[in-house]
C-alpha cells in the first residue's frame, strides 16, 4: 500500500475535562530530575520514599505483586525484585497490583498532572510558555515535567502547544474567520511562522483551507455492496474516503460536508478499478498493496492506523491491546477515537478492534455493518 498521510494536530491520550482545581494541583515532586538507576530505585524502596511514587513501581517475583516505592509491606530480597516505569508494564508482565498500597493511584495522580498541564498550555496559547515557567506552575523541575509529559503523550509540551495552535487555527478557518484573525487568535505571533507549518499540517495554504479546500478536485463513485451503498472518493494523490451508507444521497451529503467547496465530481469509470478492488476485498481478496491513500492523520492516529493494518483478516484485537501494541498502554480511549475517525473503511480495518469483553464496541458506519464484516472475515 502506498500511503500519503498529512500530519495535523497531535491528539491527547485522554480528553476528559479537568476542573480549575485540578489545574492548580501540584505535581508530586521527584527526588531527582534524572532517570533513576536500579540501585537508586532499590534504595528508594528501602527508604519507603513517597516522593518516588508514580515514577516507578517494583514487582516481587515470588508473590506476583507490584507495589509503589513507599509501600509499608515487608521488603523482599533484591534478587526477587523487578522495576517498571508504568503500572501497565508490570501488569503486562503478569504482576497484580498490591491491595495495601494501591500503586495505580500514584499512576492516576501522574495522569491527572499531565491533564492539568495540558489544560494549562491550552489556556496560555497566546503567550510563550517555557519549561521553567511550567515547572514553577506545577512544582516540578523542567526536565522531569518534560519527561513526564512525553512519557504520557509521546510528545513534548512544546509540541503539544504547537498542535493545539494548529487545531485552533483549523476551527477558526472552518468557521469562516479571516486568516489574519485566525492566526492571531490561535496564538501565532506572525503569518510567516504560520505559513511555515501550513503546508505540512493543512495540506494547502490557510486561505485555501478556509475556503473549504476550494480548487481541490475530488472524484467519487458509488456502488452496491454486501454492506449497503459504498462510496469511494479520491484526490489526485489517492483514495481519501471509503464509506458505507444507506443511500447515495447520504454518502454524497457526507462528502459535501467534509469538503464543502471542493470540486467534487462523480467519475465512475475513473474509479472502477479501485471500486472493484474494494468489493473483492469484501469477498476475501487482499487489497492491492499499491492502493494509494491520501488521508490526514495526527501523529497518534497514524500510529494506531498503521498498527491496524497489521491485524490479519479474521483476527480481532481489543482497544487496550492496540494501545499496548503502540506503546501507549493508558490510551485506550484515544485508540477508540482514532478508530472512530478513520475515513477509509477496510483499508484501515478499524472493524477488527473490539471491546475487552468481546463486545463489538462502536463503528463509524454502524454496528450491524461491523458485525457483518467480522462474520465475512471468519475463517471457513
Amino acid at each position: 500500500m502506498s500511503t500519503h498521510i498529512t500530519t495535523n494536530a497531535i491528539l491527547v491520550a485522554d480528553d476528559s475535562d479537568v476542573t480549575t482545581k485540578a489545574m492548580t494541583t501540584k505535581a508530586i515532586p521527584p527526588a531527582t530530575a534524572q532517570k533513576l538507576s536500579d540501585a537508586e530505585k532499590w534504595q528508594a524502596v528501602l527508604d519507603r520514599d513517597a516522593a518516588q511514587d508514580g515514577r516507578f513501581v517494583y514487582a516481587v517475583t515470588t508473590t506476583g505483586v507490584y507495589c509503589r516505592p513507599s509501600c509499608p509491606s515487608r521488603r523482599a530480597l533484591p534478587e526477587n525484585v523487578q522495576f517498571f516505569e508504568q503500572t501497565a508494564a508490570a501488569e503486562q508482565a503478569g504482576f497484580r497490583a498490591c491491595l495495601r498500597c494501591r500503586p495505580q493511584a500514584a499512576s492516576d495522580a501522574r495522569t491527572t498532572n499531565v491533564r492539568a498541564i495540558c489544560r494549562y498550555i491550552e489556556r496560555h496559547l497566546d503567550e510563550p510558555i517555557s519549561l521553567n515557567a511550567l515547572g514553577d506552575a506545577f512544582g516540578m523541575s523542567p526536565f522531569h515535567l518534560q519527561r513526564t509529559v512525553k512519557a504520557a503523550l509521546g510528545i513534548t509540551p512544546k509540541e503539544y502547544a504547537d498542535s493545539c495552535r494548529m487545531d485552533q487555527l483549523k476551527r477558526n478557518l472552518q468557521s469562516g474567520k479571516t486568516v489574519t484573525h485566525s492566526l492571531y487568535d490561535a496564538g501565532y505571533s506572525s503569518s510567516s511562522r504560520l505559513y511555515e507549518r501550513a503546508s505540512q499540517h493543512l495540506g494547502m495554504t490557510p486561505d485555501k483551507y478556509r475556503r473549504g479546500a476550494i480548487g481541490v478536485a475530488i472524484r467519487y463513485t458509488t456502488s452496491p455492496s454486501p454492506l449497503g451503498r459504498l462510496l469511494i472518493a479520491a484526490t489526485e494523490r489517492g483514495v481519501c474516503a471509503i464509506r458505507f451508507g444507506d443511500s447515495d444521497s447520504d454518502l454524497e451529503l457526507g462528502l459535501r460536508r467534509e469538503y464543502p467547496f471542493a470540486a467534487r465530481k462523480r467519475q465512475d469509470d475513473d474509479l472502477q478499478s479501485w471500486n472493484k478492488q474494494v468489493l473483492q476485498h469484501l469477498e476475501g481478496h487482499k487489497l492491492n498493496a499499491t492502493l494509494p491513500l491520501d488521508i490526514q492523520a495526527t501523529a497518534f492516529q497514524r500510529k494506531v492506523w498503521s498498527y491496524l493494518q497489521t491485524i490479519p483478516r479474521g483476527v480481532t484485537k481489543s482497544y487496550s491491546q492496540v494501545a499496548r501494541a503502540i506503546g501507549r498502554p493508558t490510551a485506550t480511549r484515544a485508540v477508540a477515537r482514532a478508530c472512530a475517525t478513520n475515513s477509509v473503511a477496510l483499508e484501515i480495518p478499524c472493524h477488527r478492534v473490539v471491546r475487552e469483553d468481546g463486545g463489538l464496541g462502536g463503528y463509524r458506519w454502524g454496528i450491524q455493518r461491523k458485525k457483518k464484516l467480522l462474520e465475512l472475515e471468519k475463517p471457513n
